[in-house]
């Protein structure tokens, strides 16, 4: 339970959103499937995002919870010509037996200024009354 004097520790703000993702698991040490993913985006911010997608061998779970293994990522934003690119680390993921798609908290590891500058504006436009 959440107590009135506690405060979320996010540095950026986020929006929910529900936008496609194309996704690769991609490693230099590891050994992952030379495959494009898609999933959803359930919410954005500055700092990264919060994907629904499917990892396709739980033998990739330590890897990416440990940074072995990166994710790259292509999301259309709905105001957006070109796709925003990335490339991100896992911080967590919820996994759930027997679910084809789990959540899996992303943060941007390498983005460009002019992408993280758009989700900046696209997120502070969704703030606005």
């Amino acid at each position: 339970m959440q107590r009135p004097y506690e405060t979320e520790r996010r540095e950026f703000a986020r929006v929910n959103v529900d936008v496609p993702v194309r996704y690769k698991f991609l490693s230099r040490e590891h050994p992952v499937p030379d495959e494009i993913f898609e999933g959803r985006c359930a919410n954005l911010s500055g700092g990264g995002l919060l994907l629904l997608g499917r990892v396709p061998d739980e033998g990739l779970l330590a890897p990416l919870l440990t940074h072995r293994v990166l994710v790259g990522v292509v999301l259309q934003l709905p105001t957006l010509a070109e796709p925003i690119k990335a490339l991100c680390r896992v911080g967590w993921i919820e996994s759930h037996p027997g679910r084809e798609r789990v959540p899996l908290g992303l943060t941007f590891r390498e983005i460009t200024r002019e992408h993280q500058d758009a989700i900046f504006r696209y997120v502070i436009r969704a703030h606005l009354p």
